[in-house]
């Protein structure tokens, strides 16, 4: 298990006793190298959630990582065979995704701020990284033009928004959902399927400029190699045709964080 203390200071969440309440995450380690973050979705989206409310001070963070194909043995008899994340909070653990969004929102200082309620944003992103995975496994222009059409739903949205996250300019907790997907999309849609995301789509670009100038998002985000293991990994994509030439655990891990060059997205600051 690796451990990472977060940003902390003495601000909004002091408790009675003087001290920031402190959070501990426990997220899914690198299936390359076992001490680094791993892809598990859920793990980066409530790494953000937290993080945020640690740069507001409401609470301090750390975040361990376990190795789920060698878990230690304290991990097993403490949490059982729940797979990470897993939310500590004074001593109680927070098994199951469900309960670790309730309880950020409830019990968590600040966490109650970043759940804002917004049905139409909830659906637009709703079932979007099904269809990656559905393209992933197919391969066929049907399942590529969905993605591509559900990506170009979120661009249109940003654009009559014109804000710089999903909700408004403050970040919520569906841009903690949102963006870990569209890293994935981005990194496992091109290594495997040569895909991109269309220039055209400038809101979404922005979108992802605003997102990757985030300690929020670069702390919390696996490295590419990750995510094309974490892909590699599953059975339904142990096909024939899969790129296999690349070595990831011999690479420097890297992280995509760039734009493409042709978009001058300065006059949208």
């Amino acid at each position: 298990m690796a451990d990472e203390d977060l940003p902390h200071a003495n601000g909004n969440g002091l408790e009675e006793n003087g001290h920031v309440p402190e959070i501990e995450l426990i997220i899914k380690a690198s299936t390359i190298d076992g001490r680094r973050k791993g892809a598990c979705l859920f793990c980066q989206e409530y790494f953000m959630d937290l993080y945020l409310l640690a740069e507001l001070k409401t609470i301090s963070l750390k975040v361990t990582t376990v190795d789920m194909q060698k878990p230690p043995p304290d991990f097993r008899s403490n949490f059982d065979a729940n797979p990470p994340p897993i939310l500590i909070d004074n001593g109680m653990a927070v098994l199951e995704n469900e309960k670790i969004e309730r309880h950020i929102m409830k019990n968590v200082p600040g966490g109650y701020n970043l759940f804002v309620q917004d049905k139409e944003v909830a659906t637009l992103i709703e079932n979007l990284y099904s269809k990656l995975k559905l393209m992933l496994l197919k391969k066929d222009d049907v399942s590529i033009n969905s993605l591509l059409s559900h990506l170009r739903k979120i661009n249109l949205h940003l654009e009559k928004k014109n804000t710089r996250f999903l909700t408004g300019d403050t970040m919520c907790c569906f841009d903690c959902e949102l963006m870990p997907r569209l890293q994935h999309i981005r990194v496992a849609g091109k290594y495997f399927m040569d895909f991109q995301m269309p220039t055209d789509l400038r809101y979404l670009w922005r979108y992802m400029l605003h997102m990757y100038q985030l300690d929020a998002f670069t702390q919390s985000c696996p490295a590419d190699q990750d995510i094309v293991n974490h892909y590699k990994q599953q059975q339904n994509l142990m096909l024939q045709n899969v790129k296999m030439k690349k070595h990831e655990e011999l690479e420097t891990p890297t992280f995509t964080t760039s734009i493409p060059v042709e978009l001058d997205l300065q006059q949208d600051e």
